[in-house]
């Protein structure tokens, strides 16, 4: 079964919508509709909706501004609006679907169609997820080594946060909050570790994506780790970063 939340300012677009959907679609559940959009912005964080269809000229806050406040964005975007000149940012913001009100009951189905093939690709990735998750617990992987000042150690990949550039030295931050200098670029480093989990999001950063709990847009665009630090994210590493971490 889908979820979906319906959002529009119209009370009486979302009861047609509401409509279409029971009689045109099979399998989806219509989990809650919203003509406020800061009721929907809580419900579609805690609900977490495989979809969301959205209206974009709404007089409190608009439909992108809404998407914005969102900490939970791992949905199906479909605008439905009776207007047709958001389609350029309403796909930048990527939606799956642009749908004209009034809504077309033909073109409502495709994009239910859309959706469903989403759903399924999403279940297999979450299956192939947890098999790589299963195999890293029970197959102890390598640990990394360190060259520090006379000594060398060795750790596993998830005892450390993330590596940070400083000139031709390398700062590492452990998950004991412990910090340790290496003296050499982060670009050796990253090859040294040489391990899924880790991403380099910025020039002067590697991360253990493990350990990211927010992406945030606003303020240049950063993420959290699971101490609070936050780290900035080049423009040209957002959409791989994003990717990643929906894997």
């Amino acid at each position: 079964m889908i979820k979906v939340i319906l959002v529009d300012d119209e009370l009486s677009a979302i009861k047609s919508l509401q409509w279409e959907i029971e009689n045109f679609c099979q399998d989806i559940k219509i989990c809650d509709s919203f003509t406020d959009p800061f009721e929907a912005i809580s419900a579609i964080n805690y609900i977490k909706p495989d979809c969301v269809f959205l209206d974009i000229e709404m007089p409190e806050m608009d439909g992108f501004q809404l998407l914005q406040n969102l900490t939970f964005r791992n949905f199906d975007l479909i605008i439905t609006t009776a207007f047709d000149n958001y389609a350029i940012k309403a796909f930048k913001e990527s939606a799956i679907d642009y749908l004209l009100k009034p809504i077309d009951s033909d073109d409502l189905i495709k994009s239910v169609a859309k959706i469903k093939i989403n759903k399924e690709k999403n279940m297999l990735g979450d299956d192939l997820k947890s098999a790589f998750k299963s195999f890293m617990t029970t197959s102890s992987p390598a640990k990394i080594m360190l060259p520090l000042a006379g000594k060398t150690i060795f750790v596993h990949p998830n005892e450390i946060y993330y590596c940070k550039a400083d000139g031709n030295y390398c700062e590492i931050y452990f998950a004991d909050n412990s910090k340790k200098f290496i003296s050499k670029k982060i670009k050796e480093v990253e090859a040294m570790i040489n391990h899924p989990s880790f991403f380099r999001l910025h020039n002067s950063y590697l991360v253990n994506t493990n350990f990211v709990k927010e992406f945030v847009k606003s303020d240049g665009q950063y993420v959290v780790i699971e101490n609070g630090t936050s780290i900035p994210v080049s423009r040209s590493k957002k959409e791989k970063l994003l990717q990643i971490m929906q894997q």
